[in-house]
């Protein structure tokens, strides 16, 4: 018998976006999807819900900018794609917020400001002002300056990790992933036609990294396994999260009155 779901009561929530939710195939803004997850969140705030969206697409956004189909290996240009990507990235979020009279915010992270007490204290500090005053905070990995040579100092790795380690951080209910699959699946949805979409993981094992193979979309960073580790945080910290499709982010709406969509991670 399946754990109930119980998520009408979660008050604080992360929802985590990937760029394949935020843009189209040749990187250019899915305005539509943005529009759709402006209006669903500044809803949740309006119902009384403390709302904190971490947002993937800077690099994605850089590329179809530069109309560029392949995501560059050097980390300069990777860097250089975010900070173009995330200024544009902010202004279409600041003009879809804005026309549900929602206010936002931009934080942007590295590791080691969550390592260090003093600026961790900070940090959280202004997460709980700007919920406090009814502000959505919006957050990347501040990729102009997280390097891969200081991986283990300064970089979250992907935003998958970022959305459950901000989660946890912040003592949040639960954690919305949308991604561009509906789910987690016994297998590999994209080679497999039997694959069958798992409604509800209570337990991250061996067995459940082995049905976590291949990956997303060349815009992004993240896959199946970093979601199961995003997971694993959650679970660890005794939280909720649901990993579902974003094409349509009206759904969390439905997520929160208890529909069976998505996979659930949760302990008994």
């Amino acid at each position: 018998m399946g754990l109930e779901r119980n998520l009408q009561q979660a008050k604080r929530i992360v929802v985590k976006v990937g760029t394949s939710s935020l843009t189209h195939a040749n990187g250019l803004f899915n305005l539509q999807a943005i529009d759709q997850l402006s209006y669903t969140l500044s809803g949740l705030v309006n119902e009384g819900k403390e709302i904190v969206l971490v947002s993937s697409g800077a690099i994605g956004v850089g590329m179809g900018q530069l109309r560029l189909t392949q995501r560059p290996q050097s980390i300069p240009e990777q860097q250089a794609l975010a900070a173009i990507g995330q200024s544009q990235l902010m202004a279409v979020y600041q003009q879809r917020f804005s026309l549900y009279g929602q206010k936002i915010s931009q934080v942007l992270l590295t590791h080691d400001v969550l390592d260090y007490p003093h600026s961790r204290a900070n940090v959280l500090n202004t997460f709980d002002t700007l919920l406090s005053w009814g502000v959505i905070p919006i957050v990347n990995e501040n990729d102009t300056v997280a390097v891969a040579e200081l991986d283990h100092i300064t970089k979250f790795g992907d935003n998958d990790q970022l959305s459950a380690i901000v989660a946890t951080a912040i003592n949040a209910d639960l954690l919305v992933m949308l991604s561009d699959i509906a789910g987690f699946y016994n297998k590999n949805p994209q080679k497999y036609s039997d694959a069958q979409l798992i409604t509800e993981i209570n337990e991250i094992n061996e067995q459940t990294y082995q049905a976590a193979e291949g990956s997303g979309t060349n815009l992004g960073t993240g896959g199946m396994t970093t979601k199961l580790k995003a997971a694993e945080m959650m679970l660890a910290a005794n939280k909720k999260m649901i990993l579902a499709d974003g094409s349509n982010p009206s759904i969390i709406f439905k997520i929160l009155n208890n529909a069976a969509i998505g996979t659930l991670f949760a302990k008994k």
